[in-house]
């Protein structure tokens, strides 16, 4: 039989609907220590009609003047969810009670590590640290479960997230993040994708040679190749003498001329990357089809100015920047076919899986390569208006290639096997 059925019959018929505010929901009965007698008494929701009607307790005790107010029974208390509650302020001043000073000594050295750095603790607070943190961690999980106080829990969860990033957050500045990627990640993440590299090396310098012998054998090939909005009268029907001023003359007008070249060469290279690395996930044939077309370019152009007898001229005047731009373009590619592979055959563990470890190493590639072409951009814009002569630029080609090539392949002593 349930409670309700220990009572006597309610005056007035059937017990009528709460409204919202009477909703026992709301309720909540607190001092589980007089389980005896009162609380078997009346359930938590305001009894209907006038007082007088109501009928006494089982134990003989009257209810309160007005039920919810008071104590009933004596020493309980029955409040709303938004109204005082002094059990939940008793419980929460006994777990602060041998809590509240390793909160305090935390916050404490969080506070001086924010301000002042590691270097500012001492050899004990630096030990004392992550214990203190592991505790007060321990703390929030309880009181999160036990304690109604919300601005203590509130208090716990905003000291354990600062002390958090104190302990476990990174403690090296932007210029050492940036020092260690060149030194360590780009270099592993070049040798660990080197043979997807190379691969896109062979088609770059495979089609380039195409391009060149397509037009020494076939002047009119050169038009399939080059688009004359973009080169103007740089084709077959110009001059030795007009090609060579672009390469090395003064004339008026130059300057604008170079710096729109220019700017065409470093969005059209930049574009070739881009697309190179992304579309790599539709199989990688965009990123061959992309390798040909500029192998292709490049060798129409050098094609055209062998056979005006500038070729080595010409050679000079595009590797000053050509060494550190097109090697970007190779990078990207390598990266592009990098993620090809793992669609193709992504192995054990599952595609996608593959496909993300093997996006890291692509990923980092790629910063990289946004780097190469920045240089590229910079020997482009200055290096080759001010250095004239073929054997310098020569010279600046040779030291560049020798660079990247130190720099890169230093990255097998630090790759994984």
């Amino acid at each position: 039989m349930s409670q309700d059925q220990n009572f006597p019959p309610r005056p007035g018929g059937p017990i009528p609907s709460l409204t919202k505010d009477q909703d026992p929901g709301q309720y909540q009965r607190h001092d589980q220590g007089h389980d005896q007698g009162f609380n078997q008494g009346y359930p938590q929701a305001p009894w209907p009609g006038p007082r007088e009607q109501w009928p006494p307790s089982p134990q003989g005790q009257a209810p309160p003047q007005a039920w919810g107010q008071g104590s009933w029974p004596p020493g309980s208390e029955i409040i709303g969810q938004e109204e005082f509650h002094p059990e939940s302020e008793i419980r929460s001043a006994r777990f602060r009670r041998g809590r509240e000073e390793s909160w305090r000594r935390l916050e404490t050295l969080v506070t001086k590590l924010e301000k002042k750095g590691l270097d500012s603790l001492t050899g004990k607070e630096a030990i004392d640290l992550p214990m203190l943190y592991q505790a007060e961690v321990s703390s929030l999980a309880v009181a999160r479960s036990t304690i109604l106080d919300r601005s203590l829990v509130d208090y716990l969860e905003a000291l354990s997230l600062r002390a958090y990033l104190m302990v476990y957050g990174p403690r090296t500045s932007l210029l050492e993040l940036a020092l260690k990627f060149f030194k360590t990640g780009l270099p592993r993440a070049f040798w660990t994708l080197k043979f997807h590299i190379l691969i896109a090396f062979f088609i770059l310098f495979s089609s380039t040679l195409a391009g060149y012998v397509a037009v020494v054998i076939d002047h009119d090939n050169y038009e399939l190749f080059i688009s004359k909005n973009v080169y103007d009268d740089r084709d077959f029907s110009a001059s030795s003498e007009k090609l060579a001023k672009y390469l090395h003359g003064n004339w008026e007008g130059l300057q604008q001329a170079l710096v729109h070249f220019a700017n065409f060469l470093f969005r059209h290279n930049t574009q070739i990357a881009i697309f190179c690395f992304s579309l790599g996930v539709f199989l990688g044939v965009p990123t061959v089809l992309l390798l040909i077309y500029n192998g292709l370019t490049l060798g129409a152009m050098i094609g055209l100015h062998f056979e005006k007898g500038l070729g080595l001229d010409f050679l000079g005047w595009v590797s000053i920047h050509g060494v550190t731009e097109l090697s970007a373009i190779v990078l990207a590619g390598g990266a592009g076919l990098s993620l090809a592979e793992k669609i193709l055959v992504p192995g054990p563990g599952g595609r996608l899986e593959n496909l993300g470890k093997r996006g890291q190493d692509a990923a980092t590639l790629m910063i990289g390569v946004v780097f190469m072409l920045l240089c590229a951009g910079i020997l482009e814009g200055c290096f080759r208006q001010l250095i004239d002569n073929t054997a310098s630029r020569l010279i600046v080609a040779s030291l560049t290639a020798i660079f990247w090539g130190v720099f890169f392949l230093r990255g097998r002593l630090i790759a994984p096997d």
